[in-house]
């Protein structure tokens, strides 16, 4: 099983998910650790090569945004919840950003 590393402040940003949205966010970044793919899920080339966006629809729309390539483990790139129907460019670009930092610390 693959060790989880969360980047920035995407931990906090995933406690404050209503309860049933993190148990189900618990457990599909769990299903990724075993080498599998989320429930609910869609690629984010936008992000960068290998970066997969987690769908959640339980007392709203919540996203997190990972990447499993590497070899150290998974790193969750940002949390948040979805207020609009396309994801913010904002969000985006902050996952974008530490998706790059990963990258330079290697």
């Amino acid at each position: 099983m693959k060790e989880l590393f969360f980047e920035g402040d995407s931990l906090d940003d995933l406690a404050n998910f209503p309860l049933e949205a993190r148990r189900a966010a618990g457990f599909d970044l769990w299903q990724v650790q075993c080498g599998l793919m989320p429930s609910d899920w869609k690629p984010m080339l936008t992000v960068g090569q290998g970066a997969y966006e987690i769908r959640i629809k339980i007392q709203g729309e919540w996203r997190i945004i990972y990447v499993a390539k590497f070899a150290d483990g998974v790193h969750v790139l940002h949390a948040f919840q979805k207020k609009t129907k396309q994801t913010r460019k904002e969000d985006i670009d902050l996952a974008g950003k530490r998706y790059r930092d990963l990258g330079v610390r290697r």
